[in-house]
């Protein structure tokens, strides 16, 4: 399946590969395949090592040896010399060794070009709660997440779909109608299977037949999930916690505006009790956070309120099994309890591949647009809607009140612009990445 971020790995070669690259994700995001075929067509010699299935590797590293007498350790083990000009080497699950993160700053400073990327499940929480000398500045860090719409047409032999899609969009110009109506039942599918690999790949496999697919591989990622949910934890408690907000999600997302409320994780709870845990899912991109900002102005940043956020889960397919959701209902756009909130973290995933922070606005009690853009120093509203209504009084407040230069409405309709409001169909999300200065994801 091709992926974005083959683009960013063949940049970090032909920059000459200074630096190691470490690429973070959450379990199941397609990291190891990526990066087997990134090695498999771009380099003639490359070396793969599991830290996980390779304990002997993880030994090696722990020894209170110079970072130069493992290396000839490693080659002892393996049974060659390593021509490191000319070969990758590509540790995966990498977190199994906090030793081996920490002499990436040695690969990185030697006169030695070594050619090296690392990867693995939790990795972010353990770069978070690294307790050797992490090589700060030493290592080039990129994220990974599950496949974006585009993505998904991509792997669906509809690229010149998306091609078409991109064209829309620059004009502001509507797509075929045919064409239009199909790409929304590529998106209800989407919804209904989410964009992790192996759930996409048995979509596809199956026709497109969403009523055929095995429910079973998004129940597996999830319960993977809450499995990892007590490694590299202080303690037993602070799993529990962690394992209850991320139950709490569903929920969460019912919730009036979908702010996160500690006390739907637990009667009583506050923030202080569950901080740390909810890092934990933050560090292990296993949720994706949207902070609130009461002022909106450029840079954004400067005007978040951290004590107000929504949770999402980081695939809307997670969320749809979690859920329960009849995939009936879904592809045939009927009314249900939680279509918002589905429209909502879908298109907080495809934000969130495309780079872009998540930031919404609220008028405390009153008022509340659904996210944020910083477009070079101009602050765009984005509204959601998962059907075609136009109705929105907080976004006609916040359009009146601040008069953006543009405005977006994210739903079912086709492109389109009027009285600078720009409508954007929810397969065309990704493309919102074009706009975002670099300077400010």
């Amino acid at each position: 399946m091709k992926r974005k971020i083959y683009a960013e790995l063949l940049r970090w070669k032909d920059q000459g590969a200074q630096k190691p690259l470490m690429v973070i994700g959450a379990r199941q995001v397609g990291k190891t395949y990526i990066i087997k075929e990134f090695c498999r067509h771009e380099f003639d010699n490359t070396l793969v090592f599991n830290l996980y299935e390779r304990p002997e590797i993880v030994n090696i590293f722990q020894q209170e040896i110079p970072t130069q007498q493992k290396i000839n350790r490693l080659e002892l083990l393996i049974g060659q010399k390593i021509d490191f000009e000319n070969t990758l080497i590509f540790f995966d699950e990498v977190q199994e060794s906090e030793e081996l993160i920490s002499a990436l700053k040695f690969f990185a400073e030697s006169e030695t070009s070594y050619k090296i990327i690392c990867a693995g499940s939790l990795l972010g929480v353990k770069v978070n709660r690294f307790k050797k000398s992490f090589p700060v500045g030493k290592v080039h860090m990129t994220y990974l997440q599950p496949m974006d719409f585009e993505e998904y047409l991509w792997a669906s032999d509809e690229e010149l779909l998306a091609d078409e899609i991109r064209r829309c969009f620059s004009l502001s110009e509507p797509i075929a109608e045919p064409l239009h109506d199909k790409l929304l039942d590529y998106y209800r599918r989407y919804l209904c299977i989410g964009g992790m690999p192996e759930a996409l790949a048995d979509l596809i496999r199956h026709n497109q037949d969403v009523l055929l697919t095995d429910p079973g591989i998004r129940e597996d990622i999830n319960a993977s999930y809450l499995n990892d949910m007590n490694k590299y934890v202080t303690n037993e408690r602070e799993s529990i916690k962690i394992e209850a907000i991320y139950r709490s999600i569903p929920a969460q997302l019912g919730n009036t505006g979908r702010k996160f409320r500690y006390s739907t994780v637990r009667k009583g709870a506050r923030s202080r009790d569950y901080m740390t845990a909810l890092d934990w899912l933050i560090s292990s991109n296993m949720i994706q956070v949207s902070t609130s900002v009461e002022s909106p102005l450029s840079p954004l940043i400067a005007y978040e309120n951290q004590d107000h956020f929504k949770v999402f889960f980081n695939d809307v397919g997670l969320l749809t099994s979690a859920l329960g959701i009849s995939f009936k209902q879904i592809m045939l756009d009927e009314p249900f309890a939680y279509k918002g909130a589905i429209a909502e973290n879908y298109v907080a995933n495809q934000l969130t591949a495309a780079k872009i922070p998540l930031r919404y606005w609220r008028l405390p009690d009153r008022y509340e647009v659904d996210f944020l853009l910083d477009e070079e120093g101009q602050v765009a509203p984005v509204e959601v809607k998962a059907g075609s209504s136009k109705k929105s009084s907080s976004f006609n407040y916040y359009r009146k009140e601040y008069n953006p230069p543009v405005s977006y409405r994210i739903r079912q309709a086709n492109f389109g612009e009027m009285q600078g409001v720009k409508s954007i169909p929810l397969y065309a999300v990704h493309c919102l990445s074009a706009l975002i200065s670099s300077s400010v994801k």
